[in-house]
């Protein structure tokens, strides 16, 4: 059968780890994106940095070849999500950023999209089994959705969230709490 492959680290970290900057942007970044550790950082910036190298390899190539790459390049940002539109240049994706990234992460778009109370929450839901793209349990918050899959996100048939979501409760004991002040 043979031996597995070896897995390596999928990230590469900070080349002066203690610049306070770079602290500070990567404590808000955490806070923010609701991220376990400094690691989900570093693999997002990893993922960026190559994207960004990409485009600026395609400025070397001939014209004829660079137009067919750029094109390829292109339409994989625009399906993951990364870009506006298919027809972006190498500007704009030289000019991602490590939030660009983060936004496209499970974790986030199911707190944007009204399925958890707080960010912390939606990585829980996902964790725990509760979040599905297209019928499909998935359960890592650093799940890159694509374009395609954004509208798919739902809860599990079966999770009890699907009957009561958690702002929909939160939004019955408010309108209930009014009712018993009224009461009294």
């Amino acid at each position: 059968m043979g031996d597995p492959r070896k897995s390596r680290k999928k990230w590469s970290g900070p080349s002066h780890p203690w610049m306070k900057e770079q602290l500070q942007l990567e404590q808000q970044l955490l806070g923010e994106y609701g991220l376990r550790n400094k690691k989900e950082i570093w693999l997002a910036q990893t993922i960026i940095r190559t994207f960004r190298h990409l485009a600026r390899s395609l400025l070397a190539l001939p014209p004829a070849e660079r137009a067919v790459r750029e094109r390829q390049l292109m339409a994989r940002l625009y399906k993951m999500g990364l870009v506006k539109s298919q027809t972006a240049t190498i500007d704009d994706v030289l000019s991602l950023t490590t939030r660009d990234l983060l936004e496209r992460r499970l974790q986030t778009i199911v707190f944007k999209k009204g399925l958890a109370r707080t960010i912390y929450q939606a990585r829980q839901l996902i964790v725990h089994g509760h979040i599905v793209i297209g019928g499909k349990r998935v359960t890592s918050p650093g799940y890159l959705v694509s374009r395609d899959e954004e509208d798919l996100i739902d809860y599990y048939p079966t999770s009890p969230f699907k009957s009561h979501p958690p702002t929909q409760v939160e939004a019955k004991q408010a309108v209930g709490g009014e009712q018993n002040v009224q009461q009294a």
